[in-house]
């Protein structure tokens, strides 16, 4: 690939600084005035914090999340670095277009720049394919010698030596969970429907840090509660259990994502446990073993859901379980069945989607080639828009009984009906005090995120994982 040559950042300049700009576009709804969901204010943008670790201290950073804050798009820095959503991508290039316009340099990556490099390469001088630890550093070594290349491709996958993320960088007081940590990169599965196996072509596919780097990173990390935003906190087990002997003794309260197959292993739950698991997201997605086969999610074939649900109870662990409808072997009858079912398993959380044929994907290769793609509006492809013509039902029969869904799960009766799954008041008040928290408050969570408090309420989550101090 020939280098080119750009003018964003003059390495003549004597001292050396360069002032560079991390942005995280906003998803087409959270700019909304009307609808501010407190979950576009859970996390910080960690992976611009990550890329910002490569820079020297002396560089002049600024990380800008649009969920949180409004951007300031008058300014001229050397660099402007975004990073590029499917749903966020029809703004990232309104960004990238603007500061092209004047003159700055722009560098795209992430999930959709990678499934569709020559798309966005319409609007940077730089993109960026894979993860970008091995191809971050050349890039800015390049760049800050007058010559960079339009594209960098990632082939080595590693977590060794990376520098310590830049969270001096995050506004922590606009987010409820500010203490998020990534200690691995992908996941062992190879599911159809999921980004991962375009982002990681060419390379390693999971991969962890040492578990000395993990536990040095927590450390770093104020109060008691953490999240963990792995794929599959619990994909390498040898790691996993490690990490959680290490974490043993912290003092933490922590939420992270499993299978049900980790789940059901004997005795790496229990180890999570003790060091301070308390709510796991868990992708149970569909009912039906022919979806499964169809999708190729075969680690949850001939698992127990009810067995695996009993288990986190049993130790005390919240659930907030995953369903995709719109499956082919999906009917209208799907919404009611899942719902109900999880209901009366006790889930204190469900998260449901439409099933959404991602660019790259084996689901999207599969889909187009039938024809049955409606559209490539990608502000759409956020599983809650129907975007292909389902087997079984309309695509108007899917939204509306992916709403319901919605409607019927977090309906105040419904809640009562899942706490009264746990053994006890407390775990009861607990259910119906999390699962409300989540979904029956958005007018309140709209209030306190616009006044920027959403910081304050940390520590009734702390509490409420706890069991109001029962399991912490």
């Amino acid at each position: 690939m020939n280098p080119i040559t750009h003018v964003g950042y003059d390495s003549r300049r004597k001292d050396g600084i360069m002032k560079v700009k991390m942005i995280l576009p906003a998803l087409t709804e959270a700019k909304s005035p009307f609808f501010r969901p407190i979950k576009y204010s859970l996390f910080p943008p960690l992976g611009l914090a990550t890329l910002a670790a490569y820079l020297p201290q002396g560089d002049e950073i600024i990380i800008q999340d649009e969920h949180v804050e409004m951007l300031n798009l008058d300014d001229a820095p050397d660099l402007v670095v975004i990073q590029v959503y499917i749903t966020s991508a029809r703004r990232a290039y309104e960004i990238a277009d603007h500061y092209r316009g004047r003159g700055v340099f722009v560098a795209l990556g992430g999930l959709h720049v990678t499934s569709l490099p020559a798309e966005a390469a319409q609007h940077a001088d730089v993109i960026f394919l894979g993860p970008g630890e091995d191809t971050w550093p050349q890039f800015l070594d390049d760049f800050r010698n007058g010559r960079s290349a339009p594209c960098y491709q990632s082939t080595h996958r590693t977590l060794l030596n990376l520098p310590p993320i830049r969270r001096d960088l995050i506004k922590r007081h606009l987010y409820l969970v500010p203490n998020s940590i990534v200690v691995s990169r992908g996941c062992p599965h190879k599911c159809d429907f999921c980004y991962k196996e375009a982002f990681f072509q060419g390379g390693k596919g999971f991969y962890t840090q040492t578990v000395d780097d993990a536990l040095t990173e927590i450390e770093r990390l104020p109060g008691k509660h953490l999240y963990f935003l792995d794929d599959h906190l619990f994909g390498n087990v040898p790691f996993a259990s490690a990490l959680f002997d290490g974490m043993k003794g912290m003092g933490r309260l922590w939420q992270a994502a499993g299978t049900v197959q980790s789940v059901l292993r004997p005795g790496l739950l229990e180890k999570a446990v003790a060091c301070g698991l308390r709510s796991l997201f868990v992708g149970f997605e569909t009912l039906n073993p022919e979806n499964l086969r169809a999708q190729q999610k075969r680690q949850n074939l001939n698992r127990d859901y009810s067995a695996a649900i009993r288990r986190l109870h049993d130790l005390g662990v919240m659930v907030n379980g995953s369903f995709v409808f719109g499956m082919d072997d999906d009917d209208e009858t799907v919404f009611t069945r899942t719902v109900e079912w999880a209901i009366n398993q006790g889930i204190e959380t469900a998260t449901f989607h439409i099933l959404t044929p991602y660019p790259g994907t084996a689901l999207y290769a599969r889909i187009a080639e039938q024809g049955r793609l409606l559209h490539q509006e990608w502000d759409l492809y956020d599983t809650r828009h129907t975007v292909f013509k389902p087997a079984q039902m309309t695509a108007e029969a899917l939204e509306r009984g992916y709403w319901q869904a919605y409607q019927d799960f977090y309906r105040w009766g419904s809640i009562w009906r899942g706490a009264r799954n746990k053994p006890d008041w407390y775990g009861r008040i607990r259910h119906a005090t999390y699962a409300g928290g989540w979904k029956k408050f958005e007018p309140l969570w709209d209030i306190v995120i616009r006044t920027k408090k959403v910081g304050h309420s940390r520590p009734f989550l702390e509490n409420v994982l706890s069991g109001f101090g029962k399991l912490g």
